[in-house]
């Protein structure tokens, strides 16, 4: 079975996963709204951390540019709801513990770990149009000043958009 690659402009995957209180959060509902689409490789680990704390630092002037951010990893809802409270998240963490929408976003890749080849989540980002349709893509992320990079982003497509 090909996977198909995604590109700017296609319709993005829809999924539902549970949150870090176990409530169910799907794409569709977020229709009308920009969606900031994080994938990570675990909880609590120094460059996941930064990265959610930026998020969370953030996430009021993503709130004015009309967008929620979800962040995505293969941890339980309970490392989730751990993770969250332990750093003051006020961000949505989704589980994705059978890797399915990891996949789908192309997230789950063969990675090099100390010489041993094994399969992880790519740090990746996407930016989701109020149409449901993928606006930008970060395939490779730094998780250091990744957060402006996305803020910056966001807002020159919401400026790009006809009224």
């Amino acid at each position: 079975m090909a996977k198909k690659e995604l590109k700017v402009g296609l319709k993005a995957p829809d999924f539902s996963l549970p949150g870090q209180n176990n409530k169910e959060v799907s794409l569709s509902d977020f229709i009308g709204k920009w969606v900031v689409l994080y994938f990570y490789p675990r909880d609590d680990t120094p460059g996941c951390t930064i990265e959610a704390c930026d998020f969370t630092g953030s996430l009021k002037e993503f709130e004015k540019l009309d967008a929620v951010v979800f962040g995505v990893s293969a941890d339980s809802a309970e490392s989730h709801r751990k993770f969250a409270q332990k750093h003051n998240l006020k961000i949505t963490l989704l589980s994705d513990e059978n890797h399915k929408v990891i996949g789908q976003y192309g997230a789950w890749q063969l990675k090099n770990m100390y010489g041993k080849e094994c399969y992880g989540i790519q740090r990746s980002t996407f930016i989701i149009d109020p149409k449901g349709k993928l606006a930008h893509i970060w395939p490779k992320v730094n998780a250091e000043g990744h957060v402006k990079d996305v803020k910056e982003k966001l807002q020159e497509l919401k400026n790009k958009l006809p009224e």
